[in-house]
C-alpha cells in the first residue's frame, strides 16, 4: 500500500434522489486528498431523477462516474464497481448515508495500522423525518432490545475483530484472493462475503471512533419490508457459510415460532395458553421498560411509537427468516431477484 493509496468508492443506488446529493456532498468534502479518489455511482436504472443528479455531479467533479447496473441488485452493483476500480483500496459507501470528513482517512489509517482485510465503523442512525414514528424507528435500530449485540449499530468501546461491518473498506487484492460478492445474495451480501473472508484467514475490524450517519426508513411499512428481506436471506447466507454466523439471527424467528405455536396449541391444550401468555407477557414487559426510558428522554409520542416499532421489526425479521428457511428447503429463491421489491440501500 502506498503512502496515500488511491481509493475507489463504490456507491450502489436505485431511486435515491432524496439522498444521493447529500451523500456525494459528504464524500467530496472528505479530508482525504480528493485527487486520490474515484467515486463510482452504480445505478440500478433509477426511475426518479437520481441519474440526472449524479450526472450533474459528474459534470462538475471528474472523479465521479455513473455506471449502469442492469440487474438492479446490490451485489451486482458492487461487482460492477470492483471490476471498474482503479484504486488500491475499495470502499463501499451507501447512498442512504452521509460521511464525516475524517471517515475515509481513519479507515485507511486503520487498514495500515491493524493490517486487516476489511475495516468499518459504527452507524449513527438518524430519523428519516421529524415524525415520532421516524424518530422511534431510529432509536430502535440503535437499541439492544431492537438489534441485539450488533456492535456497528449499538456502538463499541474499543477497536475489535467482528463478524461484519456495515460498509466495508478493503485492500483491492482481497477480491483477487477470495472473489467478489455472491450475486445470489440480494440481501446480506456483506455478511456472506465477510464470512468467506474470515474462513480463509482474513480479519474484519470495527473502529468505534469512526462513524457515519444513516437515515433510517420513516414508516412501519418500510421498516417491516426491509427487515423481512433481511430475515429472508439469512438462511441462504447460513447455508453458504455452513453455519449460523451469530445467535442473534435466530432469536426473532424463535420468538415468532414459539408464540405462534403456543397460540395454536392453546386451542387444544390449556398449558399452551400459559406458555403463550408467558412469552407475550415477557416481551410486552421488555417493550414497556424501553418505552419508559424513551418517554423520559424523547417524549410520550415517541414512546408510544416505539411500542409499535419493536414488534414490527422483530416479527418481520422472524417471518422473513422462516420464509427464507422454507424457500431454501424447497429451492425457491427466484422471485427475490425481482428488483421492484428490493431497495439497493440499507
Amino acid at each position: 500500500m502506498t503512502e496515500m493509496p488511491r481509493i475507489t468508492i463504490i456507491v450502489p443506488c436505485r431511486n435515491e434522489a432524496r439522498y444521493i446529493g447529500p451523500c456525494l456532498d459528504s464524500i467530496l468534502a472528505t479530508a482525504y486528498p480528493v485527487d486520490r479518489l474515484e467515486i463510482l455511482v452504480v445505478d440500478g436504472l433509477s426511475t426518479d431523477n437520481t441519474r440526472q443528479i449524479v450526472a450533474e455531479y459528474a459534470e462538475k467533479h471528474p472523479i465521479v462516474r455513473l455506471l449502469d447496473n442492469p440487474e438492479r441488485v446490490v451485489p451486482t452493483a458492487l461487482n460492477i464497481g470492483i471490476q471498474a476500480a482503479t484504486g488500491e483500496i475499495v470502499a463501499r459507501m451507501d447512498a442512504h448515508v452521509v460521511y464525516p470528513p475524517e471517515y475515509l482517512p481513519r479507515l485507511v489509517l486503520g487498514l495500515k495500522e491493524h493490517g486487516v482485510d476489511n475495516i468499518g465503523g459504527c452507524m449513527v442512525t438518524l430519523p428519516a423525518d421529524g415524525t415520532a414514528t421516524a424518530q422511534a424507528i431510529a432509536i430502535a435500530l440503535s437499541h439492544p432490545f431492537g438489534v441485539g449485540n450488533a456492535r456497528f449499530r449499538i456502538g463499541a468501546r474499543k477497536a475489535q475483530l467482528v463478524d461484519t461491518v456495515p460498509f466495508g473498506c478493503y485492500p483491492r487484492d482481497v477480491f483477487n484472493r477470495i472473489g467478489t460478492f455472491d450475486e445470489e445474495m440480494v440481501r446480506n451480501q456483506d455478511d456472506e462475503f465477510n464470512n468467506r473472508l474470515i474462513r480463509r484467514g482474513g480479519r474484519v475490524m470495527l473502529l468505534p471512533d469512526v462513524v457515519c450517519y444513516y437515515y433510517a426508513r420513516g414508516s412501519y411499512a418500510k421498516l417491516g419490508r426491509m427487515f423481512y428481506q433481511y430475515g429472508a436471506f439469512k438462511p441462504l447466507a447460513a447455508r453458504k457459510a455452513g453455519r449460523i454466523m451469530t445467535l442473534r439471527q435466530l432469536i426473532p424467528a424463535a420468538f415468532v415460532t414459539a408464540l405462534g405455536a403456543s397460540l395454536v396449541g392453546a386451542l387444544f391444550w390449556p398449558w399452551a395458553a400459559y406458555a403463550a401468555s408467558a412469552i407475550a407477557g415477557s416481551y410486552t414487559l421488555g417493550i414497556l421498560a424501553c418505552c419508559a426510558r424513551v418517554a423520559h428522554t424523547h417524549g410520550f409520542r415517541c414512546a408510544v411509537a416505539i411500542a409499535g416499532v419493536f414488534p414490527v421489526l422483530h416479527t418481520s425479521y422472524g417471518l422473513g427468516f422462516l420464509r427464507g428457511l422454507r424457500d431454501g428447503l424447497l429451492g425457491r429463491r427466484g422471485r427475490w431477484r425481482d428488483p421492484a421489491v428490493l431497495r439497493l440501500s440499507r
